[in-house]
């Protein structure tokens, strides 16, 4: 099995100072504000297809800013996809709904070789982020 990459999805940032990276983005480079989520402290951000999500940064992230990046999967055949990175040793998180870039959708988590955290979204509802 080949896993066909659609796009970057989203890429979800860790930041010390919300409103100043919101600014940034958005006045400086041109993003578009989508919402601001308070039960994860994240702001969306639109870039053409793209999010680029801002969350506040934790103590516990290695000093590391970026979260995690997202790449949009299809067909997303969960119990294909599982298979097929368990035959190559990689441990993956459950499939569930998450929000991305396209709205709602299946999603699975897993770390790249170096520690990078990857998330593998399916096809999404289209709709705006819960609250």
């Amino acid at each position: 099995m080949t896993l066909n990459l659609r796009s970057i999805d989203h890429v979800v940032l860790r930041v010390r100072d919300m409103e100043r990276m919101v600014r940034f983005y958005r006045d400086v480079l041109g993003a578009r504000y989508v919402a601001f989520r308070p039960k994860f402290n994240m702001t969306h951000l639109r870039v053409g297809e793209s999010l680029i999500d801002l969350v506040a940064a934790d103590t516990g992230a290695g000093g590391r800013n970026m979260d995690h990046f997202c790449l949009q999967v299809d067909p997303f055949d969960e119990k294909a996809i599982v298979e097929h990175l368990k035959c190559h040793g990689v441990e993956t998180g459950d499939v569930r709904s998450r929000y991305g870039a396209e709205g709602n959708g299946p999603s699975i988590y897993l770390f790249d070789p170096e520690g990078n955290q990857v998330e593998l979204k399916g096809p999404s509802d289209g709709k705006p982020p819960p609250d």
